[in-house]
């Protein structure tokens, strides 16, 4: 990672001063204010077009429609984005407040960024084990769709009406994408289907096999509403009939058509193999670590830290007595039944309850480590079962920005085995406190920011600071227990095996087969969570790499600023200037930092 120097420092206090020296702080303030004005404008402008973000960030407008998905909608938008950055032209950057330079820059940056990426709309799979409109539309209207009253529950019936249009809309990017030979790779197509069955299993679809995800949903918001039993029966009615008018043949159809290409499928799966794919790639890492690392670099980084983690690790081994050399103590965590809660309802049970204690403890001593608290609640909840066989282990779902649902701590228990209570402590720290839950609720509820900032995220951010939360609380005495802190060095250790893996798959055209036996050697993670992981990085190329180079940004700040202000540093205040401005990419996260050390 490069080193922050003294002259980089001197040229930021210069501009600070050189920024400010023509202009009155009225004159400032005024100016941040109508810069303000128009970004309230266009994020109104923006949320208006899209119904399920409004639902998402808490508000209950256009509460039964869906979003319109056709391509035509999206150059709508894409030329609002080019008129917005004309507009901008308007505001004078120089007469701006520290934080309205901010929101300038980053402003700026967004809307660059999502011309930029217009050329590569094709390039993701839509469709794909990780996410997709197939699991994303019933996880949104079980999670973000909320039933208070009768006409809640009338625009829920219109939101499953509407989805027949929207699995069309989305079809015709599948095609496309089929024209131009992007096709999802060869494992992907039956997980797909299965997760596609598993909505449409179950009444009123079938008679056997209970409730569909859906209708139980559904009938579970409107039995709790204070309805007459006729109109409830009415409500349900509706419901069975929208489920089986739409959403039915709008599964049969996605299912029809993954089944039609199935014969069409990759065995090559890296970005590498994709049209243009080599640059394709480049474009990702910088977009999703927003630095100028390349995949050379990147790979080396991983090695480098795999190798560090391991010593490490091999320190542990000689506390807790182990005979035997690193291999055989992975092999001895992966079997010993003591670190696993048994694969029954009661064992997952255990593991919920343990969980919420872990981050009750840890949120006592918040204030230890933090100056800014979040004030929205988080919930512990196990994944749902129609996609807990092809979701991920465990990950996050943010506050809405109006209203006060809470953020949600999800954890995969589909097998037991793959969740061992050595890692509980660094996972739940990583996805609740003081992780993402305590990041993302920040940011939301930063009144002082304009919307975009508050909603809005960078990926090597985010999941840079989820893992600098796993390492944080052994600083402050969490971790006692030796094979906890395994657990922790075990998840570190898996993001920086990601590095490798993830440049390896898309850049050095490594088979996936490659990529499971690299993981196999050199973590301790279970073979089905490996599988997954590797599966995972070569649907989203570059997303796995953020994290490690997130968190080392983090650090290396950390360290600087300690550096510089020796007996004056503060680390809850160190925490404040990363949290108080919201998501940022790396390159300002740094110039931010070295601001404040200047000052």
């Amino acid at each position: 990672m490069k080193k922050l120097n003294s002259l980089k420092l001197l040229i930021l206090v210069l501009s600070i001063l050189s920024g400010c020296a023509h202009y009155t702080p009225e004159q400032q303030v005024a100016e941040t204010k109508r810069l303000n004005a128009f970004f309230e404008k266009v994020f109104n402008d923006n949320i208006e077009r899209y119904p399920t973000w409004q639902t998402y960030l808490g508000l209950k407008t256009n509460y039964d429609k869906l979003n319109n998905e056709t391509e035509e909608y999206s150059l709508e938008s894409l030329e609002m984005a080019k008129n917005y950055l004309k507009e901008m032209k308007g505001f004078k950057y120089d007469s701006l407040t520290h934080q309205g330079k901010l929101s300038y820059t980053l402003f700026k940056k967004n809307l660059e960024d999502r011309l930029e990426s217009w050329k590569w709309r094709h390039h993701g799979y839509s469709l794909n084990q990780m996410f997709g409109y197939h699991s994303g539309t019933p996880s949104f209207m079980i999670n973000m769709h909320r039933v208070a009253n009768k006409v809640e529950a009338e625009a829920y019936i219109s939101r499953l009406k509407e989805i027949r249009r929207v699995f069309k809309e989305r079809m015709v990017d599948n095609l496309k994408q089929k024209e131009l030979g992007i096709l999802p790779p060869a494992f992907v197509y039956s997980k797909v289907i299965e997760d596609s069955q598993n909505i449409i299993k179950g009444y009123p679809f079938t008679k056997k096999e209970g409730r569909s995800p859906l209708y139980a949903d559904f009938v579970k918001k409107v039995d709790q509403l204070k309805l007459k039993p006729s109109e409830k029966s009415q409500l349900k009615g509706k419901a069975s009939k929208a489920l089986l008018d739409s959403v039915g043949p709008a599964y049969k159809d996605l299912i029809s058509y993954m089944k039609s290409i199935q014969s069409l499928q990759k065995n090559s799966h890296g970005a590498w193999s994709l049209p243009n794919g080599e640059e394709y790639y480049r474009y990702s890492l910088q977009k999703q670590t927003t630095t100028d690392m390349g995949p050379a670099e990147i790979h080396d980084f991983g090695l480098k830290e795999v190798d560090r983690i391991h010593s490490e690790m091999r320190e542990i081994i000689k506390k807790v007595g182990f005979k035997g050399n690193l291999q055989d103590f992975f092999n001895y965590m992966k079997t010993e039944k003591r670190f696993k809660y048994p694969d029954s309802q009661a064992g997952k049970e255990a593991y919920l309850k343990k969980a919420r204690e872990i981050i009750g403890t840890m949120e006592k001593s918040l204030p230890k480590m933090f100056k800014t608290l979040p004030k929205a609640r988080v919930k512990v909840k196990a994944v749902e079962a129609y996609r807990e066989k092809s979701a991920g282990i465990a990950f996050y779902q943010g506050p809405s920005l109006f209203g006060d649902r809470p953020g949600i701590y999800y954890v995969n228990l589909y097998k037991m085995e793959d969740n061992p209570i050595y890692k509980m402590e660094g996972l739940a720290y990583h996805e609740a406190l003081p992780g993402h839950h305590m990041q993302i609720a920040i940011k939301t509820e930063l009144q002082e920011l304009p919307k975009f900032r508050r909603t809005g995220g960078y990926t090597a951010y985010s999941e840079g600071w989820g893992l600098y939360s796993e390492k944080l609380p052994k600083e402050f005495g969490f971790y006692k227990d030796p094979y906890s802190d395994f657990g922790r060095l075990t998840m570190e250790l898996w993001r920086a095996a990601r590095l490798v893996t993830d440049t390896g798959l898309h850049y050095k055209k490594w088979s996936r087969e490659k990529g499971i036996k690299y993981l196999k050697d050199n973590t301790p993670n279970a073979d089905l969570e490996i599988m997954k992981g590797i599966e995972r990085y070569i649907v989203m190329p570059g997303q796995a790499t953020t994290y490690k180079i997130g968190m080392q940004k983090i650090l290396d700040l950390r360290q600087y600023a300690k550096n510089e202000l020796g007996d004056k540093f503060d680390i809850r205040v160190f925490h404040d200037i990363i949290l108080r401005s919201g998501p940022l990419p790396l390159d300002i996260l740094e110039d931010q930092v070295v601001k404040w050390v200047s000052q």
